[in-house]
């Protein structure tokens, strides 16, 4: 049997990796564990019910307020103790958080190799976004099969130096999610929803990422506050991070403002239906950003880069950055230009088929076929 340990610790890495667990348990040859590192813990936890993962190992790692250093040092401490118990034949990873790069730096230390999932997105600036653009290029540097999501993700590997034949282009897993997710009905709509007229506009905001903490998160705040004012049909569900640093920013600059509605992070159902019934989304996610195409919502980034260029490319999404006056002035220009929204919201994903995790499988299974017959 070719032993494979799946290692992830985020909610956004369990959500593209289900799909791919869910076929090494089905796939012939194979003896699949998971491990989580718990970096994530109550979003991760959601996760792990929805698609109904039990993991193997839960290094548990999570403190309160955690560092960069904390995760990195709490999560090599416990892969050490975890691979000489485990010697799996596969370290398998996902995208570009601490836990995947402590997870491939482990498995390197151990000889193991490691199959990298979402490989070859790039910004090519180190500090944004910060930590995940060096997270991936240092996996990058530590992986033996590169499961590109996109030619362009490919290409960006090849610059990197990494051979053609490791490469394989695969899609993304988050569509397949995705779809896994449309085929379920819905049961409970959030009920913020219904506070909402049916004849308004919503816009959906999920905001988090570290290189916006602090300032930025207060232009954010401040443009969807003046957003409001000058448009009296529109209505906003901000899906609020669990990073105390965003909470502080939000709750004093928007709570109790009329038609802003702060909630709790959802589920991953729910913040699809959310994304559903939204006119339109702003975000700093990557995860959203390749899922709202699907779902013909057009979406404004705030972000000075993203590594996912292919939704900008295809029409679909829109850089806008942090600045208070750009995002205000790039919303409003969507909300009063029909024509542009309709050039937007079309569905066109450019990210997958939702076949990728039977394609990393196959690919596995041929790989260490290949392997044993030389």
């Amino acid at each position: 049997m070719l032993n494979v340990l799946t290692i992830f610790g985020t909610r956004p890495e369990a959500i593209k990796l289900a799909p791919v667990i869910k076929e090494l348990q089905k796939a012939s040859g194979i003896c699949s564990k998971v491990a989580v590192t718990g970096q994530h813990r109550q979003m991760l936890d959601q996760v792990l019910d929805l698609f109904q993962i039990k993991p193997d190992v839960d290094l548990n790692i999570m403190l309160h307020n955690q560092s960069l250093f904390q995760i990195t040092n709490r999560s090599l401490t416990g892969l050490e103790k975890l691979f000489d118990q485990e010697r799996p034949d596969l370290v398998l990873v996902q995208g570009d958080t601490t836990t995947c790069f402590a997870a491939a730096l482990s498995a390197f230390y151990c000889q193991i190799p490691v199959g990298h999932v979402e490989a070859g997105l790039r910004t090519e600036n180190k500090y944004n976004p910060f930590p995940e653009e060096m997270n991936r290029r240092l996996t990058t540097v530590l992986s033996d099969l590169h499961f590109a999501p996109t030619d362009l993700a490919k290409e960006n590997l090849i610059q990197c130096g990494v051979p053609e034949k490791k490469i394989f282009v695969t899609g993304n897993t988050i569509v397949d999610a995705l779809q896994n997710i449309l085929e379920q009905p819905i049961h409970d709509a959030h009920p913020v929803l219904e506070r909402i007229p049916h004849n308004s506009r919503i816009i959906l905001v999920e905001a988090h990422r570290r290189e916006n903490l602090g300032n930025p998160m207060e232009n954010i705040c401040q443009a969807l506050d003046k957003l409001v004012e000058n448009f009296p049909d529109l209505h906003l569900i901000f899906s609020v991070h669990k990073n105390p640093k965003v909470r502080e920013v939000v709750y004093r600059k928007l709570q109790n403002k009329e038609r802003i509605f702060l909630i709790e992070p959802v589920d991953y159902p729910t913040l699809i239906h959310l994304q559903s019934k939204a006119y339109l989304i702003l975000t700093d996610s990557g995860g959203i950003q390749e899922e709202a195409p699907s779902l013909g919502k057009p979406v404004l980034v705030m972000r000075k880069t993203t590594e996912r260029p292919e939704g900008v490319k295809a029409g679909v999404a829109k850089l806008v950055g942090t600045n208070a006056k750009s995002v205000f002035l790039e919303t409003a220009r969507l909300l009063k230009d029909k024509k542009l929204y309709n050039k937007m919201s079309r569905i066109a994903n450019p990210y997958g088929d939702g076949k990728a995790s039977k394609r990393i499988v196959q690919i596995i299974q041929h790989h260490f076929k290949r392997k044993k017959e030389k």
